[in-house]
């Protein structure tokens, strides 16, 4: 393949020549440009090739990419993205059918399924909980029921009606209005709810009826009753809303998601009682197979299905009786489960046979996600394409790696081109061919210093890949002496997912990593567990998962944290999580804005001269507000121009020309730059532009010291990685000049790393440890692990086969382990150094 003149994002003018048939790899430090030349070039013009040959509405079922910057680019074959990606946070989104294994089980059980007595067939689509013909009527498909009682509607019952026993009635005039209307019925609001008849509390909470009556407002009881007798004309008629009808009514027709909020909170959700949390209608759930019906089966870890379809598949299970009348049922199910072992095969080989059907994809982590959907493709048998592939290795143990490279080994094997952006050195090492770009990051990024077989990569001096990849590591020759913790974080009897009533202790004042393969407990442990108690005893908000679009309905019940901290709370004062969700969702969001260093910058130039003159305020120089931004484009900086059938074309705006402010505003200048120009510098370059601002220099000093140097303070959030947008957290926190007693936890923090930067966070952990605080990180990155102080090494295995602490010590000890599966690869690293 031969590429001439790419200008994606920073690449300068690159030209490339790739073998086909071969597993490419492309290295570089983050954010030198590996990905724009593999996805944002070669990916996005093998899509735009593709798509001129299907039909222009078929066109737009696409996500298409935007058209490539690139002269030319020779012998492209049809190219399939494998991109790292969040599921969409819907529980109706599963492995079942992200891998479309569950179209084979519905078909396995409407074909081949034993049915009772006198039953009719049910056809496939009914064993699916999405669709009208299988979902349970009760719940619609959901598995939980949302109902309003009493006590979720009148959380203090020895208030009285007037003082707002009736909390789920609307806070301001709707409320006032029910209220007088109660007063008009003849009903007491004066005596606390407790005290009123039990049919009368009822009929307010519960009703249907809404009759409409006379409203008198402001007057007594008493005055309002002899209004009624005289026949005094009322202010307005008003209509009776009972509590529990204007709760759903809001739930289900408001368009605010505030409103829609503030209703779920006096709805509770508890499992369905006519399909037991099952989803489905009775009639499909009587159908079984093997003994155990639809919803039993998904629930179960893929290698047990595995297992239970094999018989079916090699034609040796035990005949069931009505195979004997239907003996073509015996035929079809064979055929099914001949397919449906086939495909487990592959996902047991990716080792991800510890999940199950029914796992919903927004509790996958991008991992697992990316590995299901490569999964998917190795058993389609494509021939010819390319697979462009982003870190695959991302949130995998190394013994799992493995498994990758040999699915990959697999997929070349077929007669097909691996592309794949990756940081991990096992990986870099399989590599037919290499593609190095660099040497840095952003703007000191971009070119190809590097492409050919592996070896020669040796003698290009200016290679950051080059030290790690051939140099006995340079970090650290000798191991550090690890530190004595200053005392112990001791939790009982945690239960989530696969943790089941374990004790756990974590030391502290030390940084310590939590290993373990993929599935094996780490994150339930750490990112769920302990920071849920952790922040509940200091009275911290976790924040939830991301808001989505979704139906919070939709969203899978929040799981009960089983345990509790036994001691060693006193130590700590406060908790830091540092996670890799994105620091904003639009273009607006952005790393000067989220760090808190924009706030600096804009008072900057509101102290000008100029800017005092025309009283300028801070504000004025926002993009966000209506008197410092550029009106045509509401400072966003581009239009959007809609091509029907073809990609949207986004243009800089004709106004600005991209500076996203007013005229007027970019006219105020601080040495010599205005606003706009302030935004477009990178990391690197601001922080000499602002030497003799201490506060500004300090925020862009941690930003450099976190390897972020090369991107733009105004670079939108939606451009950065899940691994860029997790620097940025930990720089934010560590330009608060910790005060000692924090503790930190981070989740994998090294996805995305070169293992460049991975030197520089090291270097950052050690100094919040250095400070007097906790860091706590599950890792998979040897170099991170055998860097920490104390290894907590969970397993044995993933799933059912996890969930207990297998190894626990120093790195030197954990590394002689002989039970644990991150032991070998703990001390073959260590051996290398």
């Amino acid at each position: 393949m031969r590429v001439r003149g790419a200008r994606e994002h920073n690449l300068k003018n690159v030209d490339l020549d790739i073998p086909r048939d071969a597993l490419v790899v492309f290295t570089g430090v983050s954010g030198s440009g590996k990905s724009s030349l593999a996805f944002g070039t070669l990916y996005a013009e093998a899509q735009r090739r593709y798509l001129e040959s299907v039909s222009p509405y078929a066109r737009r079922l696409f996500h298409q990419m935007a058209v490539p910057e690139v002269d030319s680019i020779d012998g492209l074959p049809p190219a399939v993205a494998l991109q790292q990606q969040r599921g969409t946070p819907t529980t109706r989104s599963s492995v079942g059918s992200v891998t479309t294994l569950s179209n084979l089980v519905r078909m396995l059980y409407s074909r081949a399924g034993d049915y009772p007595a006198g039953q009719g067939i049910i056809y496939a689509e009914a064993f699916s909980p999405n669709t009208p013909e299988g979902a349970c009527p009760t719940c619609h498909g959901l598995g939980r029921i949302y109902e309003v009682t009493e006590q979720s509607m009148v959380p203090d019952p020895t208030l009285t009606i007037r003082e707002r026993a009736i909390a789920a009635w609307p806070q301001a005039w709707g409320g006032q209005n029910q209220r007088d209307i109660l007063v008009t019925m003849g009903f007491d609001v004066d005596r606390p709810w407790q005290d009123l008849p039990q049919k009368d509390r009822d009929w307010i909470l519960f009703t249907d009826e809404q009759p409409v009556v006379p409203v008198y407002p402001g007057y007594s009881p008493q005055e309002t009753q002899r209004a009624l007798k005289r026949r005094e004309p009322p202010n307005y008629m008003g209509t009776f809303s009972s509590a529990r009808r204007h709760v759903l009514h809001t739930f289900a027709n408001t368009q605010s998601p505030l409103m829609k909020k503030r209703a779920l909170q006096y709805m509770l959700s508890t499992a369905c009682p006519l399909c037991h949390g099952k989803r489905l209608r009775p009639e499909s759930l009587s159908v079984t197979f093997a003994g155990l019906d639809i919803a039993d089966l998904s629930g179960l870890p893929l290698k047990r299905v595995a297992a239970l379809l094999r018989p079916f598949a090699e034609g040796t299970a035990k005949r069931q009786a009505h195979d004997v009348e239907h003996p073509e049922q015996a035929i079809v199910a064979q055929r099914i489960a001949q397919d449906l072992v086939a495909r487990l095969a592959v996902l047991l080989d990716l080792g991800l046979g510890y999940l199950s059907l029914e796992r919903s994809t927004p509790t996958l982590s991008p991992g697992e996600l990316q590995r299901l959907r490569l999964a998917t493709q190795l058993y389609s048998n494509l021939f010819g394409v390319v697979y462009v592939l982003d870190e695959p290795s991302a949130g995998l143990h190394p013994s799992d790696t493995e498994a990758l490279l040999k699915a990959l080994h697999s997929l070349k094997g077929a007669g097909n081109s691996l592309f794949v952006v990756e940081h991990n050195l096992d990986v870099v090492r399989q590599a037919d061919w290499l593609v190095d770009v660099g040497p840095a990051a952003g703007e000191r990024g971009g070119e190809v210093l590097y492409s050919g077989a592996p070896a020669g990569l040796a003698s290009v001096t200016d290679s950051q890949t080059r030290r790690f990849l051939f140099a006995a590591d340079t970090t650290e020759n000798s191991p550090r002496e690890s530190r004595t913790p200053t005392g112990w974080l001791k939790l009982a009897g945690i239960t989530r997912n696969n943790l089941n009533g374990l004790d756990v202790e974590f030391p502290l004042g030390v940084l310590t990593t939590v290993t373990g393969v993929s599935g094996s407990g780490k994150s339930s442990l750490v990112s769920q567990v302990l920071v849920e108690l952790v922040a509940e005893h200091l009275g911290q908000e976790v924040e939830a998962e991301e808001e989505t679009e979704a139906d919070p309905l939709e969203r899978a019940a929040p799981a009960e944290t089983g345990g509790r901290i036994v001691s060693g709370l006193e130590h700590i004062k406060r908790l830091v999580r540092v996670d890799q969700k994105p620091i904003g969702r639009t273009p607006r969001s952005n790393m000067a804005t989220y760090t808190g260093l924009f706030d600096h910058v804009r008072k900057l130039f509101a102290a000008t001269p100029d800017a005092r003159k025309r009283r300028y305020d801070a504000g004025r120089f926002s993009f966000n507000v209506a008197k410092g931004r550029c009106e045509n484009c509401q400072g966003e900086g581009f239009v959007m121009v809609e091509l029907l059938f073809l990609p949207s074309v986004y243009a800089p705006c004709p106004v600005c020309h991209g500076a996203r402010y007013n005229a007027k505003t970019l006219e105020i200048t601080y040495r010599d730059k205005n606003i706009a120009e302030v935004l477009g510098l990178t990391v690197d370059a601001a922080w000499e532009f602002f030497d003799e601002e201490p506060a500004v220099h300090r925020a862009l000093t941690v930003l450099r010291e976190v390897g972020l140097g090369y991107l733009r303070l105004g670079q939108p959030a939606t451009e950065l990685s899940g691994g860029e947008a997790q620097r940025i957290k930990l720089a934010t926190e560590l330009q608060r000049m910790s005060r000692g007693n924090s503790l930190y936890v981070l989740d994998e923090p090294t996805t995305g790393l070169h293992p460049a930067d991975v030197e520089k966070l090291m270097t950052q952990l050690q100094g919040l440890v250095e400070a007097g605080n906790t860091v706590i990180v599950v890792e998979h990155d040897m170099r991170v692990v055998a860097g920490s102080d104390w290894v907590l090494d969970m397993g044995p295995g993933a799933g059912d086969e996890g969930g207990h602490v297998v190894a626990q010590g120093p790195p030197a000890v954990v590394a002689k382990h002989k039970q644990s599966r991150t032991a070998p690869y703990l001390a073959r690293f260590r051996q290398a150094k």
